[in-house]
């Protein structure tokens, strides 16, 4: 009784395992029926899997695209906040520069 309880719920997969059996059949071209068979899954629950995958994906570029962009607006504020600083510089120069020139009779 114990075991036929355990054989109809199944095994949980973790997110891990989900996508690497996904990538066995999207990018190694094992058959659906194959790794249902091997692995003792519905093809049902294969292709839920498959259609959460997709769902989900854009997500992953989502993410690394708002960090990106996070990490180009901290480094704009950092070039900014060196903009008065090298506008300073630059004035303290010409100042100088033209000083010289004067003395100089240029």
């Amino acid at each position: 009784m114990q075991r036929e309880r355990a054989e109809k719920q199944g095994k949980h997969y973790t997110a891990e395992e989900k996508v690497a059996i996904l990538r066995r059949h999207l990018l190694e071209g094992t058959a659906v029926s194959a790794l249902c068979d091997e692995l003792g899954l519905q093809p049902t629950v294969f292709y839920r899997w498959q259609e959460e995958f997709f769902e989900n994906g854009a997500a992953a570029f989502q993410a690394n695209a708002r960090a990106d962009h996070q990490a180009e607006l901290e480094r704009n504020e950092f070039l900014e906040k060196k903009i008065p600083r090298k506008r300073e510089v630059l004035a303290n120069l010409m100042a100088e520069h033209i000083g010289l020139k004067k003395e100089l009779g240029l």
